[in-house]
């Protein structure tokens, strides 16, 4: 069993991580996930309890991007129809330990380069969507989502920026619904083959909503902290080498 006590710093990074990442509309996963690796927490924690605070903190951020009128129906169903039931499949299935932290290494590439901006400028003119490409994309992004235990929304973001589909905002509001449901369904996928929630997780709950509270709050506001993204993204970076390493 995990002895979180034992464990200060994380306990410490952690709301800082929900802070940053709710602020722009994320759940966190991807900055969960790189944490619990350089502690050296097993996979079996990692998966089920990065998708837990990723549900929490998508919700809060939803919240607060809904209620200052963000949110575009049309740019979230098309990408959410084919994704949801592969998050469900990718909870479902396993992966071995080297290609887990390999994946999880390449997707941590982007949320990376998404915190220092070499991805995701807005386009000054918003552009009409591809259907039949968000419904790939939607597809992609979501296997990968509940293959290693993240809400797909640093991927997702990306895309939307770069393509022209949506505002800055509207992203935002999209990504947090987005990843709120791919990870509702990819933790499904996990239990309902046998997958157990441990039970030594339950305390980082508390830490991780205020984190999420205060950064979904502020982000929906136009706050902004360049310095706090760029220690995330050396703290994603760490991580990202040391599972390349033990890989």
């Amino acid at each position: 069993m995990v002895n979180l006590l034992e464990m200060p710093l994380l306990l410490m990074l952690l709301p800082i991580v929900a802070f940053l990442y709710a602020s722009v509309g994320h759940g966190g996963a991807s900055g969960y996930l790189a944490l619990m690796s350089a502690f050296a927490f097993p996979e079996t924690f990692m998966k089920p309890t990065a998708l837990v605070l990723n549900i929490l903190v998508s919700g809060v951020s939803f919240y607060f991007y809904f209620r200052e009128k963000e949110f575009k129906w049309n740019l979230f169903y098309p990408f959410a129809v084919t994704s949801i039931p592969f998050s469900f499949l990718g909870g479902y299935l396993t992966v071995s330990s080297y290609y887990y932290k390999i994946i999880l290494a390449t997707v941590l590439i982007f949320a990376v380069m998404r915190l220092i901006g070499l991805l995701g400028k807005e386009k000054k003119e918003v552009r009409e969507l591809n259907l039949y490409g968000a419904l790939i994309v939607g597809a992609i992004i979501g296997f990968l989502s509940g293959l290693i235990g993240i809400g797909g929304g640093i991927i997702l973001s990306p895309v939307i920026i770069l393509m022209g589909w949506g505002t800055m905002k509207q992203t935002a509001a999209v990504s947090a619904l987005f990843i709120f449901g791919n990870s509702i369904s990819g933790i499904t996928g996990f239990l309902s083959k046998g997958g157990i929630l441990p039970e030594s997780s339950l305390p980082l709950v508390g830490i991780v909503f205020v984190g999420g509270f205060f950064g979904a709050y502020y982000g929906s506001k136009k706050f902004n902290s360049v310095v706090l993204k760029n220690v995330l993204a050396t703290v994603l970076a760490i991580a990202i080498y040391k599972l390349y390493i033990t890989a």
